[in-house]
């Protein structure tokens, strides 16, 4: 034999022990009749969400309006009769009481017209007496007795009036208040209808204000009202008149509010926020931060259900503000999604933290 041969013939021998050792030391596999046990899928990984537990509480909701405030009296005091004005008795500022005497007018001769007014009277009353004796003896005619109690009649009258025109020459407070404007002074000579004091009533005041359609049916006399002044001081009030038409140019209704004074702020005329107190609802106080629009449009939260759920409920504003806001519609306690809302959706099961654990 060649070595070529050789050579050949000893590469096939290497190659069948090899072989021969790999099938003595290598994994066997048998055939089975029974299908490998499946196994099972194990269970998605739920998002985690942060959430605060809230209870509802007792809430005063409010309506907020912004007012015009106007003292509960205001009159200009105008003259009755023609003069020249004397003695002013009050002056700018000063507090008055109802009755209580202004200034005094020229008297012109009045005086004398009452005088002259129940001297007439007098005598006509006496002529109507001797006629009513001379009537009963048949001495007088039924004409003459009516022709003086006609004329005593119209004496009388004028006598009324005389005294009236000299009551007028000194002009009385027609309601306890406080000068607000004078017009005249002494000497200044006056006709009917001349102004002469503008007197105000601000120990109680009158807010005017305007109420939106929607929360009209919400307002009604006799409820209460907080009137926040400019300066910073809170006056208590109380509704009195509700319109029962809107305005058809801001289909708002108009709204009166008598607001007690008594250390007689000088605000009248001001403008003052108005707050009337509705009844107490319970309601949750949350961060505007975690109101959303559902579909329809509407405000609401999400929460954490059963079964870990997230749920999404709209809610009714009660008010609004920078620090947070009252809302109704919610159960009593919930599960408040704060942190990771926006990446979960209605009804997907997830893993809830508390927000405390969570900063620990």
């Amino acid at each position: 034999m060649s070595k070529a041969k050789w050579g050949s013939l000893g590469l096939s021998l290497l190659v069948v022990v090899a072989l021969v050792i790999w099938m003595a030391t290598g994994e066997v596999k048998v055939a089975s009749d029974r299908a490998p046990d499946r196994q099972e899928k194990g269970e998605p990984q739920r998002t985690s969400v942060q959430v605060q537990t809230l209870t509802a509480r007792l809430h005063e909701p409010g309506i907020l309006l912004q007012g015009q405030l106007e003292p509960w009296h205001s009159v200009t005091i105008s003259a009755r009769v023609a003069g020249t004005v004397g003695r002013i008795a009050v002056g700018l500022g000063e507090q008055v009481q109802s009755g209580e005497p202004l200034l005094s007018l020229s008297d012109d001769g009045r005086q004398a017209v009452v005088e002259r007014w129940q001297a007439r009277t007098r005598k006509l009353e006496a002529d109507l007496a001797a006629a009513r004796k001379l009537r009963s003896a048949n001495l007088a005619s039924q004409s003459e007795l009516l022709n003086l109690e006609s004329e005593l009649a119209a004496a009388t009258a004028e006598l009324a009036a005389a005294r009236l025109n000299v009551a007028h020459l000194s002009p009385k407070a027609p309601f306890d208040g406080v000068i607000n404007g004078k017009y005249v002074d002494p000497g200044s000579l006056v006709q009917v209808g001349s102004p002469l004091f503008e007197l105000v009533r601000i120990d109680r005041l009158k807010a005017i204000g305007q109420v939106p359609q929607q929360s009209v049916g919400d307002v009604s006399p006799g409820q209460r009202v907080r009137v926040d002044l400019l300066a910073g001081e809170q006056l208590d009030g109380i509704v009195t008149f509700v319109a029962s038409a809107a305005d058809p140019q801001t289909r708002s209704f108009a709204v009166e509010i008598a607001i007690e004074n008594p250390e007689l702020h000088r605000v009248a005329g001001g403008s003052a926020s108005l707050r009337i107190a509705l009844p107490e609802v319970k309601a949750m106080f949350i961060s505007p931060a975690y109101l959303s629009l559902g579909d329809d449009g509407r405000p609401g939260v999400k929460y954490v259900g059963e079964d870990n759920r997230v749920v999404f409920r709209t809610v009714k504003l009660l008010s609004v503000s920078t620090d947070g806001a009252w809302v109704t519609g919610l159960p009593e306690e919930i599960r408040l999604i704060t942190r990771g809302g926006g990446f979960v959706s209605v009804g997907e099961r997830v893993r809830p933290v508390d927000a405390a654990e969570d900063r620990g």
